[in-house]
């Protein structure tokens, strides 16, 4: 089966499932938004929504992190893995945006990339659902279930972004990117589907058998 056809495929099936898709972390702007992609490395959402939902009410402006300091914002997010590295990066980040941008987050990839702890992956988020610009961020569950259904090789996230995009027309990837995360938990999961019992699997492939091994991002 032809990709272009098991885009059709996909779709159906995400649209009447999730009609409309809510964001898996919770926010109250931007700023908070980029700071939620930024814990939830090596982390689930929600995880850190129980540990940010205690932060935010209170402290959601990048001039507020930087007066906390490193050591405050470290006692404020302990319940998250590496969070250290992640208190570092989210003290530097507030540093910079109040200095270089007025404390306002900036529009573009570039300056976003630029940022202290901020990867390709969360400037996408951050574009995407943050200001709407049309963007396919690409974690390792995505990157699993694009080679179960047959959409990439699997070599990495870089490739795999590339490949979602070309199969998926560009006004669907804000919403796209969503459906699939939420599908993955809930239908196509790691140790479960295997690649051969959900809907899309099934579909996509009718006469797979084998369990499909996936390469890791």
């Amino acid at each position: 089966m032809k990709n272009k056809k098991k885009a059709k495929i996909i779709l159906r099936v995400l649209n009447n499932i999730y009609p409309k898709v809510p964001t898996p972390l919770k926010y109250k702007n931007t700023f908070t938004l980029l700071i939620s992609v930024l814990l939830s490395a090596q982390c689930t959402d929600v995880n850190v929504n129980n540990v940010t939902k205690n932060i935010y009410p209170k402290y959601n402006k990048p001039k507020h992190f930087v007066k906390l300091g490193r050591k405050k914002i470290e006692r404020l997010i302990k319940r998250i893995g590496i969070f250290r590295v992640k208190a570092k990066s989210i003290f530097y980040l507030s540093k910079t945006l109040v200095e270089k941008y007025k404390g306002k987050v900036p529009k573009t990839y570039e300056e976003l990339e630029k940022l202290p702890g901020v990867g390709h992956k969360t400037a996408s988020v951050v574009m995407s659902q943050g200001f709407g610009f049309p963007a396919f961020p690409v974690d390792t569950h995505i990157h699993r279930l694009a080679q179960r259904w047959g959409l990439t090789n699997g070599k990495n996230v870089v490739q795999t972004e590339k490949d979602l995009k070309n199969i998926f027309p560009k006004k669907y990837w804000n919403k796209l990117h969503l459906q699939i995360i939420w599908y993955g938990r809930e239908f196509c999961k790691a140790r479960d589907c295997f690649g051969i019992t959900c809907k899309i699997c099934k579909s996509c492939y009718p006469n797979r058998k084998k369990p499909v091994k996936t390469k890791k991002a």
